[in-house]
């Protein structure tokens, strides 16, 4: 099962507003390392906060752009990992062993992503009709 970790600040925490801990980016990396070797990491990357951004939502039937970039960390996602493991429970304990300390990581977030057993039997038929090699790359997950 594949499954995304998102990190976000928390609301109630104050603002990070200490220089560059270079002992802190040492512990990230040796974690991505870790996640690395065990085999279980997909993608994993840092958003920039102060880059160009935007919200697009649906107004009307049709695409708009709602927001962005974003003024607000709050708003703001710091990062994310995509994992494969067999479990939430393990998804869970490599999160848990994820360091803390840039201020935009105080929340972890976990959600499964969709796989192809996920999707209805009608549903990937047509999909592979329509897309085939997207299909393909979903049927190797």
């Amino acid at each position: 099962m594949r499954f995304i970790i998102t990190a976000r600040r928390d609301d109630n925490a104050e603002p990070n507003e200490a220089p560059f801990d270079e002992e802190l980016f040492v512990r990230y990396m040796r974690f991505n390392e870790e996640l690395q070797k065990a085999g279980v990491l997909v993608a994993a990357e840092g958003l920039l906060p102060d880059a160009p951004g935007a919200r697009v939502g649906v107004s009307g039937g049709k695409r708009k752009v709602l927001d962005g970039p974003f003024a607000e960390s709050k708003e703001l996602v710091g990062g994310f990992y995509i994992i494969d493991v067999p479990s939430l429970e393990e998804a869970k304990a490599w999160a848990l062993r994820c360091p803390t300390g840039l201020g935009t990581d105080n929340t972890l977030e976990i959600r499964q992503l969709t796989g192809s057993s996920d999707i209805p039997k009608p549903l990937l038929d047509l999909a592979s009709e329509v897309a085939p090699t997207w299909t393909a790359t979903l049927a190797k997950r």
